[in-house]
């Protein structure tokens, strides 16, 4: 196949930006949540994780590194899928690079989490399902399997397909979907209390406040006037039940989210369509929004490559939103600087995390927040010449 200049734009934003992630992932320490799954769950991140670990050793970037390859593959994916979506190649290469900058795909590419996997797979369905190949219906099995956070997609097709009167789609997403919630019991429980205000906080994280207004018309748009394809059923079902849950209780961005990302292209057909269709002179306000949205995804994602060097703009570090990302792989080392693997701590979480970087917990040494003795060894930790954390070392031997 021969490759166009736009192919080969997505190739060089494709390098440099898993270039980017790449340089990222070894800025970031174990969080409490990942070295519970490393060390505690019994899950398919558990696995995939170790299979790379147990190749190429533990670090920071070997554990995010198979999150990295899924990024990669899911961009892939995205640019594959839209081809012949569009008119216009440039209109691709457009809806795949917003894919690519998203703070909440950035984060899911470089965290231990599921919502990559997820939108891997949802990616790859609506890949082969556009093509047309039957094996789209063992893809569907397979899901049942990988995340219960499917049950969103199993219900979106059965919607679809009973609009669209497939008949097999629909009596096997109908079983899945029934299946599913049998493996996957959806739990209601506690006092209803509205979290609306909460999931919309989420989403825009995920998109970036205006971006994720102009999606959320964009669907509305679709669903009033225009063709619905079934990226658009998959994002406005998971959208709508989303907001219905969060009106009684807290939900889980990480299961919804992935299924709103796929609608993209849709959002970006919408809005090319929009300029286009317009004469120039009219077109200002558009250039001004696509500028604003430009510019705050690059500065999202120029906070989370330099994350370290922006506590100094932050008071409590404590508050700091890659706090529960950082500190233990600097705290590890100055510990081996001193010939010391093994101390306890009564931070329960802290020490699981230590212990990925071959700190082990015991009572030759001590290891403290807090202390009043003036013998005990600080060790600061600092980024960008600031004061992020301490810890006071009390050794027996």
């Amino acid at each position: 196949m021969k490759l166009n200049r736009y192919d080969y734009s997505f190739i060089g934003l494709l390098l440099f930006h898993t270039f980017l992630l790449c340089y990222t992932s070894t800025l970031f320490s174990i969080s409490y949540s990942e070295a519970d799954i490393f060390f505690n769950q019994q899950n398919i991140l558990h696995y995939i994780i170790h299979f790379f670990t147990d190749i190429f050793g533990r670090d920071d970037f070997v554990l995010r590194l198979p999150f990295i390859l899924f990024y990669v593959a899911s961009s892939i994916l995205m640019y594959l899928f839209t081809q012949n979506f569009f008119k216009h190649k440039i209109d691709s290469l457009i809806s795949v690079a917003i894919f690519m900058i998203l703070p909440g795909i950035n984060s899911a590419g470089l965290l231990v989490n599921n919502s990559i996997i997820v939108i891997f797979c949802l990616l790859l369905y609506l890949y082969i399902y556009k093509k047309k190949y039957k094996i789209h219906y063992l893809l569907l099995i397979l899901f049942l399997f990988i995340d219960n956070s499917f049950t969103l997609l199993y219900l979106s097709l059965v919607i679809f397909a009973f609009r669209k009167k497939e008949k097999t789609l629909l009596i096997v997403s109908s079983i899945l979907f029934l299946i599913s919630l049998y493996i996957y019991p959806f739990e209601i429980g506690g006092h209803p209390q509205s979290y609306f205000v909460n999931t919309i906080g989420a989403y825009s994280s995920i998109f970036s406040p205006f971006l994720f207004i102009y999606f959320v018309y964009a669907v509305y748009r679709i669903g009033i006037k225009l063709e619905k394809n079934l990226n658009w059923y998959i994002t406005s079902i998971t959208i709508i039940l989303s907001f219905i849950l969060s009106l009684r209780q807290k939900i889980d961005i990480e299961d919804f989210a992935p299924f709103i990302v796929v609608a993209i292209p849709d959002m970006v057909k919408l809005f090319m369509f929009s300029i286009r269709v317009r004469l120039k002179q009219f077109r200002k306000m558009h250039y001004v929004l696509v500028g604003f949205i430009v510019f705050t995804l690059s500065l999202n994602l120029l906070v989370l490559v330099f994350n370290k060097h922006f506590y100094i703009f932050v008071d409590n570090p404590k508050n700091y939103f890659a706090y529960k990302h950082h500190i233990v792989k600097e705290l590890s080392q100055k510990l081996k600087k001193l010939n010391i693997s093994e101390v306890h701590t009564d931070d329960k979480k802290l020490q699981l995390r230590l212990k990925y970087y071959g700190i082990n917990d015991s009572n030759k040494n001590f290891l403290l927040k807090e202390t009043t003795k003036k013998n005990n060894i600080q060790l600061n930790i600092e980024y960008s010449n600031k004061l992020v954390s301490k810890f006071f070392l009390i050794s027996k031997t």
